[in-house]
């Protein structure tokens, strides 16, 4: 149990992590506000208790497909909050002017959807088995280990960022969140195609050598929405959605340097 609870904590903290960890560096290293970040977290933590003791009642809703549908759009809302977050952000590193609240609210949405999406998960497993005498010591120390492991991992990604120069920063950032954005995409065609609102098949099989229960596989799917076995459709709109976004920010990247033309950029 405690190892079990181990690998399923640090599978749903990550993915929370990584993306708070690198908006909070990207906008540290362009002199952004954070005061963002409480707010998202506050209503995150709140909200994935609520999500999570409800969740019997989502399920049950929409023909049974409340889940599914529920969770695919919180996915799709992450993805879109990142996009209009990171062409903002690298806009900003060429043009420094002042910054609307549309991309406070829209990094704070994105993280307290994270937050609600994994931490409601991680309330419903602990709530699972607390009432198991015999495995709550392990339940609670694995819990609390994978916690501290996945903080850690936020801690290590934030200083990470924060050592280049802050072009680097936000070029890697954007690199990172558009793999993460892709992901949510990822995921939410999953659910889509579970509820019967996509087709299902098989575009390539590779759990052969990297499987999904494996060590590997689970990081991947926590960091980038890993799948073994992926349908034709989700890979189809992971590829668009992945396109789009790497469009979008290099469109903006450019429309920066223009506006900020003759003025030389403060960093190379």
């Amino acid at each position: 149990m405690l190892l079990t609870s181990v690998v399923i904590i640090i599978r749903e903290v990550l993915e929370a992590a990584l993306l708070i960890s690198i908006l909070l560096s990207m906008c540290r290293q362009l002199g952004v506000s954070q005061a963002w970040f409480k707010w998202g977290v506050l209503v995150g933590l709140l909200g994935s208790v609520g999500y999570g003791q409800q969740m019997g009642s989502i399920s049950s809703a929409m023909g049974r497909v409340g889940q599914e549908l529920s969770d695919a759009g919180i996915q799709l809302l992450i993805y879109l909050c990142l996009l209009y977050s990171c062409q903002q952000l690298v806009f900003y590193l060429n043009r420094r002017q002042s910054l609307n609240s549309i991309l406070f609210v829209a990094m704070a949405v994105a993280i307290a959807l994270a937050v609600i999406r994994e931490g409601s998960e991680i309330y419903i497993y602990l709530s699972a088995f607390q009432g198991n005498q015999e495995s709550r010591l392990g339940l609670y120390s694995g819990a609390v280990i994978g916690l501290g492991i996945g903080f850690s991992f936020c801690a290590l990604f934030y200083y990470w960022l924060l050592s280049f120069s802050p072009r680097r920063a936000v070029f890697f950032g954007s690199m990172l969140l558009t793999l993460v954005a892709g992901g949510m995409i990822l995921q939410g065609c999953k659910m889509l195609i579970q509820a019967d609102y996509l087709p299902d098949g098989q575009a390539w099989d590779s759990s052969g050598f990297l499987p999904e229960d494996g060590l590997p596989g689970q990081l991947l799917y926590a960091m980038v929405g890993y799948e073994a076995t992926p349908a034709p459709a989700q890979v189809a709109i992971y590829v668009f959605a992945i396109a789009v976004m790497l469009a979008t920010l290099t469109l903006r990247y450019r429309a920066g340097i223009n506006a900020a033309s003759p003025t030389k950029p403060d960093e190379q």
